[in-house]
């Protein structure tokens, strides 16, 4: 059986900008990627609210930085096949980080973490798919438009930022704003459908680094 971590922020972990709680576990990306790949693929979600590739958010209620836990939830999850990472959009938030370029030297950093990591058992490094997500658009939400100044732009850049960056580390790449938009219910999030269109874009892009 392959395994494969998803790891990422709340596009993973599921929020529902209608609800303001979660999509229902069949609408989220990684269960539709998981049904997809069938009973042969084990795809483990490590999906948190506000989680930033590398960088501290000291307002957190919990660690945010994606360099701090992920040495440990490798080590939870091992041996794994792959590692996709969707992450990014907190990095823009001024307090974290605040520019695309932050966020791709932080994906770097977590690229590092997960080649060099001293693996139990000697377990080999896992592939790694870089995802960039679905830009940032317009919002009459107030406390969003306010956490994400400047991210219109910004967000704009990450698919190309990150294409370049899978090209010089030898990982794979998808841009999940090729199938998915974000809502101007809050600018950040996915309705239903959207969550689920990233899930089926990456299939065969999923299937082809597994070997499937």
């Amino acid at each position: 059986m392959k395994s494969v971590l998803a790891y990422g922020d709340s596009l993973t972990w599921g929020y529902d900008p209608v609800s303001l709680g979660r999509h229902d576990y069949e609408d989220r990306w990684t269960s539709v990627l998981g049904r997809a790949l069938g009973s042969s693929v084990n795809l483990v979600t490590e999906g948190l609210n506000g989680r930033t590739t590398a960088y501290d958010d000291h307002l957190a209620d919990c660690e945010r930085n994606g360099a701090k836990l992920l040495p440990s939830i490798l080590e939870t999850h091992a041996p794994l096949d792959l590692v996709i990472i969707m992450l990014g959009t907190n990095d823009l938030k001024r307090g974290p980080a605040g520019s695309a370029f932050a966020a791709v030297r932080g994906m770097k950093r977590l690229v590092n973490i997960i080649r060099y990591h001293v693996w139990a058992s000697d377990f080999d490094a896992p592939d790694i798919l870089l995802v960039s997500p679905p830009p940032v658009c317009e919002t009459a939400n107030a406390p969003f438009a306010a956490m994400f100044r400047g991210a219109l732009e910004e967000s704009a850049m990450l698919a190309s930022l990150y294409r370049d960056l899978a090209d010089e580390t030898g990982c794979g790449f998808f841009d999940a704003g090729s199938v998915a938009e974000t809502t101007p219910l809050d600018g950040i999030h996915l309705d239903a459908e959207n969550t689920r269109a990233i899930g089926r874009g990456l299939e065969p892009v999923v299937r082809m680094m597994l070997g499937l």
